[in-house]
């Protein structure tokens, strides 16, 4: 069974706390806001990453990433998205 660890809302800053647990992943999924390609970058010298664009991303991070993404996980379907709506509006 793949170890993920699934985060979001970075904003420019990664924790240094939680690099134990991103050096056990199989997969790190970044689910949006990340702030600065930076972090990425970091996380992918770490484990495979997967991720997202938020509302606060640049125009590069945008670039590079898709607002959702579709994809399988050990035969399971997983949507990624920063946002799934608001209350009384989600989709």
């Amino acid at each position: 069974m793949k170890k993920i660890v699934l985060i979001s809302d970075t904003h420019h800053t990664l924790d240094v706390r939680f690099l134990k647990y991103f050096k056990k992943a199989d997969e790190i999924w970044h689910a949006g806001d990340i702030g600065d390609i930076k972090i990425i970058d970091d996380l992918k010298k770490i484990s495979k990453i997967r991720a997202v664009h938020g509302n606060i991303d640049n125009y590069l991070v945008k670039k590079l990433f898709k607002s959702e993404i579709y994809f399988k996980c050990e035969e399971v379907g997983v949507l990624m998205t920063h946002i799934g709506g608001y209350p009384g509006r989600y989709n």
